[in-house]
Protein backbone atom coordinates (compact mmCIF):
# COMPACT_ATOMS: atom_id res chain seq x y z
CA UNK A 1 0.00 0.00 0.00
CA UNK A 2 1.49 3.60 -0.71
CA UNK A 3 1.18 6.07 1.88
CA UNK A 4 0.65 9.56 0.81
CA UNK A 5 1.00 12.52 3.08
CA UNK A 6 -0.23 15.99 2.68
CA UNK A 7 0.08 19.26 5.56
CA UNK A 8 -1.69 22.14 6.29
CA UNK A 9 -3.74 24.43 8.11
CA UNK A 10 -7.04 24.06 6.43
CA UNK A 11 -8.83 26.95 8.79
CA UNK A 12 -11.99 27.44 6.29
CA UNK A 13 -12.20 24.16 4.03
CA UNK A 14 -12.36 25.28 1.07
CA UNK A 15 -13.00 24.05 -2.55
CA UNK A 16 -8.94 24.35 -3.25
CA UNK A 17 -8.36 22.36 0.00
CA UNK A 18 -11.08 19.42 -1.09
CA UNK A 19 -8.82 19.52 -4.43
CA UNK A 20 -5.67 19.11 -2.83
CA UNK A 21 -7.12 16.22 -1.16
CA UNK A 22 -8.24 15.08 -4.16
CA UNK A 23 -4.82 15.33 -6.27
CA UNK A 24 -2.62 14.15 -3.18
CA UNK A 25 -4.69 10.76 -2.96
CA UNK A 26 -4.23 10.01 -6.72
CA UNK A 27 -0.49 9.73 -5.57
CA UNK A 28 -0.86 6.70 -3.78
CA UNK A 29 -3.51 4.47 -2.03
CA UNK A 30 -3.86 5.93 1.44
CA UNK A 31 -4.01 9.61 2.37
CA UNK A 32 -2.68 11.06 5.66
CA UNK A 33 -3.47 15.01 6.16
CA UNK A 34 -1.46 16.43 8.68
CA UNK A 35 -3.64 19.60 10.38
CA UNK A 36 -1.43 22.25 11.97
CA UNK A 37 -1.32 22.71 15.61
CA UNK A 38 -3.45 25.86 16.92
CA UNK A 39 0.22 26.97 18.56
CA UNK A 40 2.12 26.21 14.63
CA UNK A 41 0.15 28.61 13.08
CA UNK A 42 0.56 31.23 15.48
CA UNK A 43 3.86 30.71 15.27
CA UNK A 44 4.52 30.31 11.75
CA UNK A 45 2.10 32.74 10.36
CA UNK A 46 1.72 34.74 13.21
CA UNK A 47 -2.00 35.38 13.97
CA UNK A 48 -4.72 32.46 15.33
CA UNK A 49 -6.87 30.79 13.04
CA UNK A 50 -10.79 31.04 12.92
CA UNK A 51 -11.47 27.59 14.06
CA UNK A 52 -9.36 25.82 16.46
CA UNK A 53 -7.19 23.17 15.72
CA UNK A 54 -10.17 20.09 16.89
CA UNK A 55 -12.69 21.76 14.86
CA UNK A 56 -10.23 22.09 11.95
CA UNK A 57 -9.15 18.58 12.19
CA UNK A 58 -12.56 17.34 12.42
CA UNK A 59 -13.44 18.84 8.93
CA UNK A 60 -10.53 17.58 7.42
CA UNK A 61 -11.61 13.77 8.66
CA UNK A 62 -15.28 14.28 6.60
CA UNK A 63 -13.54 14.09 3.55
CA UNK A 64 -14.22 11.38 1.64
CA UNK A 65 -10.73 11.59 -0.13
CA UNK A 66 -8.94 11.41 3.44
CA UNK A 67 -7.97 7.92 5.01
CA UNK A 68 -6.53 9.25 8.24
CA UNK A 69 -6.56 12.46 9.51
CA UNK A 70 -4.03 13.86 12.24
CA UNK A 71 -2.73 16.87 14.45
CA UNK A 72 0.74 17.59 13.82
CA UNK A 73 2.99 17.44 16.78
CA UNK A 74 4.34 20.54 18.92
CA UNK A 75 7.73 19.53 19.85
CA UNK A 76 9.18 17.79 16.62
CA UNK A 77 7.14 18.80 13.30
CA UNK A 78 9.03 16.13 11.16
CA UNK A 79 8.09 13.49 13.92
CA UNK A 80 4.50 12.52 12.08
CA UNK A 81 6.43 12.23 9.16
CA UNK A 82 8.95 9.45 10.91
CA UNK A 83 5.95 7.76 12.41
CA UNK A 84 3.57 7.17 9.47
CA UNK A 85 6.63 6.76 6.86
CA UNK A 86 5.03 8.04 3.75
CA UNK A 87 6.00 6.85 0.17
CA UNK A 88 4.73 10.34 -0.85
CA UNK A 89 4.43 13.46 0.33
CA UNK A 90 2.50 16.19 -1.24
CA UNK A 91 2.75 19.88 -0.74
CA UNK A 92 0.46 22.55 -1.48
CA UNK A 93 1.71 25.45 -4.30
CA UNK A 94 1.51 28.08 -1.89
CA UNK A 95 3.41 26.21 1.28
CA UNK A 96 6.44 27.13 2.65
CA UNK A 97 6.38 26.20 6.35
CA UNK A 98 8.74 23.74 7.29
CA UNK A 99 9.37 22.47 3.43
CA UNK A 100 12.77 24.39 3.15
CA UNK A 101 14.70 22.04 5.48
CA UNK A 102 11.97 19.06 4.05
CA UNK A 103 14.61 17.35 2.15
CA UNK A 104 17.71 17.36 4.47
CA UNK A 105 14.88 16.18 7.49
CA UNK A 106 14.00 13.08 5.51
CA UNK A 107 17.60 11.93 4.49
CA UNK A 108 18.39 12.63 8.55
CA UNK A 109 15.97 10.36 9.35
CA UNK A 110 16.33 7.64 6.56
CA UNK A 111 12.46 8.02 5.25
CA UNK A 112 12.61 7.76 1.56
CA UNK A 113 9.71 9.45 0.43
CA UNK A 114 8.72 11.49 -2.52
CA UNK A 115 7.96 14.91 -2.92
CA UNK A 116 5.52 16.35 -5.02
CA UNK A 117 4.19 19.79 -5.44
CA UNK A 118 0.56 19.93 -6.39
CA UNK A 119 -0.71 22.52 -9.18
CA UNK A 120 -3.22 25.10 -7.46
CA UNK A 121 -6.85 25.12 -8.34
CA UNK A 122 -8.41 28.28 -9.11
CA UNK A 123 -6.38 29.87 -6.58
CA UNK A 124 -7.56 33.43 -7.80
CA UNK A 125 -10.98 31.99 -6.49
CA UNK A 126 -9.81 29.46 -3.72
CA UNK A 127 -7.66 30.89 -1.89
CA UNK A 128 -8.00 31.07 1.89
CA UNK A 129 -6.24 34.56 2.84
CA UNK A 130 -9.16 35.96 0.42
CA UNK A 131 -11.61 33.81 1.67
CA UNK A 132 -10.77 34.72 5.41
CA UNK A 133 -10.74 38.29 4.07
CA UNK A 134 -14.54 37.91 2.43
CA UNK A 135 -15.90 35.96 5.77
CA UNK A 136 -14.51 39.05 8.02
CA UNK A 137 -15.83 41.97 6.11
CA UNK A 138 -19.41 39.99 5.45
CA UNK A 139 -19.56 39.96 9.38
CA UNK A 140 -18.67 43.74 10.09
Amino acid sequence: MKKVMAFGTFDVLHQGHLKLFEEAKKQGDYLIVVVALDSTVEEVKLHKTLYNEQERLKAVQQSPFVDKALLGNKNDKYRVIEEHKPDVICLGYDQKAFTDKLNEELKERKIRAKIVRLKPYKEDVYNSTKIKTTLKSSNT
